[in-house]
C-alpha cells in the first residue's frame, strides 16, 4: 500500500513538472526547506525522481532562520541521508517583523524578507531555479484571499521567471491537496518540525482555510473543480471591460 501511494503520489509530481516545463537537464535547483511537511515532502519527491525523470538536476536545500527556535539539526540530518546538501540563512526576521516594525500585517513582510533572503542564496549557489512546496490549496487560499482582501482575482503560477535576478520559480506539489502531503509524510515516516511563528494560526489565511474547509465539506469536489476551473478559465465568460472609461 504504501509503496502504491508513493507511485501515485510522484506521478502527480511529474505530470505538473511535464505540463509547465519545470525541470530541464543540467538545472542546479534550490528547494525552499522551511522543515514544515510541504518542503520536507518536496525535497523527499524531487530527491526520488532524480532517479526516474529523464533529466539530470542538482538539488540544494535552503533553510532561512528567522529568529525563532527550531530543532534545525531534525532538517539537516535528514538532507544528510538523502545526500543532499543543506543550507542555512542566518536572519533577524523575527526581530524586524515583531519588534522593529510592529505592523498589522507581518505575513506579507516576514515572506518578502524570506523570499529575498532565499533568492540571495540561490545565486550564491548558482542555482537557476528555487523550488517551492506550495500546492493546491495554498493556491486556493491565495486566490480567495485576494479577492476578498484585495478586490482582485489572482494566484501564483506553477512557473514564474524573477526578471530581477534570473531565477525561475516552480511548484512542483501544485496538484496536491494538503491532504496528501499529510499521507504522504506519514506513510513515508518524514521528519518536519512546527511552525513556531507567534502568528502562526491568527492571520487572514486562517479565516480563508476554515472558509474553505467548510466548502469542502458541503461540496467534495470543490478542490478538483477548482483546479479544472483554473486550466479552462476563459476570459471571455466573466465580467466585460466597460466601453467608456469617463466618468459620471
Amino acid at each position: 500500500m504504501t509503496k502504491n501511494f508513493q507511485q501515485k503520489f510522484l506521478k502527480k509530481v511529474k505530470r505538473a513538472i511535464y505540463d509547465y516545463g519545470m525541470i530541464e537537464n543540467g538545472d542546479r535547483i534550490a528547494v525552499g526547506f522551511s522543515g514544515g511537511k510541504d518542503s520536507v515532502t518536496l525535497l523527499h519527491a524531487l530527491h526520488l525522481l532524480r532517479r526516474s525523470l529523464p533529466v539530470k538536476f542538482e538539488l540544494e536545500a535552503v533553510f532561512i532562520k528567522t529568529g525563532w527556535p527550531m530543532d534545525i539539526p531534525v532538517l539537516e540530518d535528514f538532507c544528510q541521508s538523502l545526500n543532499i546538501s543543506f543550507h542555512v540563512v542566518e536572519t533577524e526576521i523575527a526581530k524586524i517583523v515583531f519588534e522593529d516594525r510592529e505592523d498589522d500585517n507581518p505575513c506579507a513582510i516576514c515572506s518578502h524578507l524570506r523570499r529575498g533572503a532565499l533568492h540571495s542564496k540561490a545565486l550564491e549557489l548558482d542555482c537557476s531555479k528555487i523550488a517551492l512546496g506550495h500546492h493546491l490549496d495554498d493556491v486556493m487560499e491565495t486566490f480567495f484571499m485576494s479577492m476578498i482582501y484585495t478586490g482582485q482575482m489572482r494566484v501564483f503560477s506553477p512557473v514564474t521567471f524573477l526578471d530581477r535576478t534570473g531565477l525561475t520559480m516552480i511548484r512542483p506539489l501544485v496538484y496536491h491537496h494538503v491532504e496528501e502531503i499529510v499521507s504522504y509524510v506519514e506513510s513515508e515516516k518524514l521528519p518536519f518540525i512546527q511552525n513556531t511563528c507567534p502568528a502562526n494560526g491568527f492571520t487572514n489565511r486562517e479565516v480563508v482555510k476554515k472558509f474553505l474547509a467548510d466548502m469542502v465539506k458541503r461540496f467534495p469536489d470543490f478542490k478538483a473543480r477548482f483546479l479544472t476551473s483554473l486550466k479552462t478559465f476563459d476570459q471571455r465568460h466573466l465580467w466585460p471591460d466597460a466601453m467608456s472609461k469617463c466618468s459620471g
